[in-house]
């Protein structure tokens, strides 16, 4: 399995990165490799939303689709996914989001493994690369739509 933690302070209000977190709909603007994102089954409670996230990843006509379960516990500010059907053996994502003055404190953890040992392998060794180039995006798209903050 790959894992992995970053910690990074974000010049944005806190519900503003979790709503953007959130709309994976709108990845495809912004995450490299990600052409397609879905949402589907949303359910909205006092302290909890839920939905099945799709995101078709890859490039052009090599690409698979990831579906996962996102759940947003909104009194603790965490997203925790979890792997529901796609190439991915495992799959335990989490985002907690702390405000620190007038910023916010994001702390992304991943774990992951793809039934494919051989991808699995391969994917290993470029994975943190991959991973500080999605973090970068997360957080540049941050501070060009909420620098005002």
């Amino acid at each position: 399995m790959s894992s992995a933690t970053i910690k990074k302070i974000i010049p944005c209000k806190k519900k503003q990165l979790i709503e953007m977190v959130l709309d994976i709909e709108k990845y495809p603007e912004f995450v490299p490799w990600c052409i397609e994102g879905k949402i589907e089954d949303k359910n909205e409670s006092t302290d909890l939303i839920t939905f099945k996230g799709d995101l078709k990843v890859g490039k052009s006509l090599l690409n698979e689709t990831f579906s996962s379960h996102v759940s947003y516990y909104k009194e603790k500010d965490k997203i925790i996914v979890t792997n529901l059907d796609g190439p991915l053996k495992h799959l335990k994502n989490e985002w907690v989001f702390k405000k620190v003055n007038d910023a916010t404190q994001l702390e992304f953890f991943i774990d992951f493994e793809l039934k494919n040992p051989i991808l699995n392998s391969i994917m290993k060794k470029s994975f943190e690369l991959g991973l500080n180039k999605i973090a970068k995006s997360f957080e540049e798209r941050a501070i060009k739509l909420y620098k005002q903050c």
